[in-house]
């Protein structure tokens, strides 16, 4: 009788994401790894990312989703429970479509972003191992009790909140999860591989280890098919961008216009999103270029400060390319990631009121003329370099695939 053996290049790997930069571009190096290791990769995501996965070596399968780059701010609603229902209603939408997309081609592990929540279910009901990969900070011991009940206490004793949590229990048990609990099944993955340096992480001291394990950013292969070139008579280069999702801000970014045009031997470039128009910035200062969009890690490799939300994927190649940061969080995780980045001596940070072209001239002025800066940012750096990036996240990742006989 042969003993089993581990599982051979080959297996069939299932990856679903939302459609949010923040959450796909994390993914996309370890999935382009997986795929030269010989895997086929699945990846269930909106058609607005088809041809970003695609490109990475992964065979696209398209649900419909309501949450798109696309969506103005306000879609998210003002309250903690308006973004919770949305999430969950998508994803009792997507779950017979992706269900229908994997039929008779169910895969030998599963990987999922936070936010696909149908993935863990189909995990179960397919009987396949499921691995979380978390772009963002994760659940330490004690987090519920620190953040998450205080969080939620109120909303729970709304009728809006005892609806929420009554749906997510009964979806979750209509389709068999020993464990209904929304706030365990979301929060607490069996197993979770963070795409982010341990620097980033809360109270990392208290991260169960045999759940949770940091590679540091995964960012290798994204800067090869992004290009800008600096222009030749800029002595340094800023990057202001508020990332995807909460860029309708035209009084922030003329405050950044007022601060810094002119500056001399300074190239501006400003990404303002969909929301806002050049227009409304008024007159553009001839060392400043505004879009829509630009290439953000592409910029970074070349940039000497940048201004940003501090979500995790922008601090997060922030810290790879080693670019000083004033921080202006707009929601969710970003002021925790602010917090961080200012801990280790690597950035400013502004509430966004506080933002006036003042502020930010002078936080500009303290991280240009820090004299540590460079010794900051060679013991972030050597703390980052262990973490194994790509390669660990790939081989964490085979780790779990199932033994085949």
């Amino acid at each position: 009788m042969s003993t089993p053996s581990p599982t051979p290049t080959g297996a069939h790997i299932a990856m679903f994401s939302i459609a949010a930069p923040g959450h796909v571009n994390p993914s996309l190096d370890v999935i382009r790894e997986l795929v030269d290791r010989g895997h086929r990769v699945s990846y269930a995501i909106p058609a607005e990312f088809a041809d970003k996965v695609a490109e990475a070596g992964a065979e696209p399968r398209i649900y419909e989703s309501a949450i798109t780059t696309k969506v103005d701010p306000s879609f998210w609603g003002t309250e903690l429970i308006d973004a919770l229902e949305i999430f969950l209603e998508d994803s009792v939408r997507a779950l017979p479509q992706l269900a229908e997309a994997f039929a008779g081609d169910e895969p030998d592990l599963v990987l999922y972003d936070i936010a696909a929540y149908p993935a863990r279910v189909l995990a179960h009901t397919w009987g396949v191992p499921a691995v979380q990969l978390s772009p963002s900070m994760v659940a330490w011991e004690g987090y519920e009790a620190e953040v998450g009940e205080p969080a939620t206490r109120d909303m729970r004793q709304t009728e809006r909140g005892i609806a929420y949590y009554r749906r997510f229990r009964d979806w979750l048990t209509e389709h068999g999860l020993p464990d209904p609990d929304p706030d365990r099944f979301a929060g607490r993955p069996a197993r979770c591989v963070a795409l982010i340096s341990e620097v980033m992480q809360p109270n990392a001291d208290r991260v169960n280890r045999d759940v949770y394990t940091f590679t540091g950013p995964c960012l290798s292969g994204r800067a090869e098919q992004e290009e800008w070139r600096r222009p030749t008579d800029a002595r340094n280069v800023m990057l202001v961008s508020l990332g995807s999702a909460f860029t309708k801000a035209p009084d922030f970014y003329r405050s950044c216009v007022a601060a810094f045009g002119g500056l001399p031997g300074w190239h501006v470039v400003l990404q303002i999103g969909r929301h806002v128009t050049e227009e409304e910035l008024g007159p553009i200062p001839a060392n400043f270029e505004v879009h829509s969009w630009v290439p953000q890690l592409a910029i970074l490799r070349e940039a000497d400060l940048f201004v940003t939300h501090a979500g995790m994927g922008g601090s997060q190649e922030g810290l790879v390319c080693r670019v000083p940061m004033i921080a202006v969080p707009q929601a969710v995780d970003q002021y925790g990631n602010a917090e961080m980045l200012e801990s280790l001596g690597v950035a400013r940070r502004l509430e966004t009121e506080a933002a006036t072209p003042q502020a930010l001239r002078e936080a500009f002025e303290q991280l240009t003329g820090d004299q540590e800066m460079p010794a900051r940012w060679a013991a972030v750096a050597e703390r980052t370099r262990a973490e194994g990036g790509t390669t660990s996240a790939a081989d964490l990742i085979e780790a779990e695939l199932p033994v085949r006989p």
